[in-house]
């Protein structure tokens, strides 16, 4: 299956970073985008998934480090997009500390798939384990060969 009918278009995110990251002063005209929505598409950008398609299943493998299940919400919107969204916040430090180095991302993540005609949105299951998130979206069966109808022919 093609990787871009599933929502994995990586360069556009790429190239849409890019042009983002210009961005530096969201004030300075009215038709640039605002900051929250830079960040937004740098958090689609920046949460990497795994897709792999089963017999009788896709599955969606994301990593989520440190985040419990509360924390992650998946949605089906408009009947076929698969939406894998959250916020990492950072940790309240108890004691008084500076932070001499901080590499850990933290902030709003979203990743958007579209999925397949044949995926039952009726069937699908999320588990977070380990810190990773798996979610399981059902195939519908093959719908039936249709059997040719006969029609009686009547003499008149």
């Amino acid at each position: 299956m093609d990787p871009r009918l599933m929502g994995l278009d990586v360069p556009l995110f790429q190239t849409l970073q890019h042009v983002l990251d210009g961005v530096e002063d969201s004030d300075k005209t009215a038709n640039a985008p605002r900051k929250s929505y830079a960040r937004d598409a740098k958090a689609m950008a920046a949460t990497p998934a795994d897709v792999k398609e089963y017999t009788n299943s896709y599955v969606f493998v994301v990593d989520m480090p440190g985040l419990k299940s509360g924390e992650i919400k998946v949605q089906v919107e408009d009947d076929n997009v698969l939406v894998i969204s959250g916020e990492r916040r950072r940790d309240e430090a108890k004691e008084a500390a500076k932070y001499v180095r901080m590499e850990r991302r933290v902030g709003k993540f979203m990743r958007r798939f579209v999925l397949p005609d044949n995926a039952d949105t009726d069937a699908i299951s999320a588990v977070c384990q380990d810190g990773v998130l798996t979610v399981t979206v059902q195939k519908l069966p093959p719908p039936q060969p249709r059997k040719p109808k006969t029609i009686e022919v009547k003499v008149a």
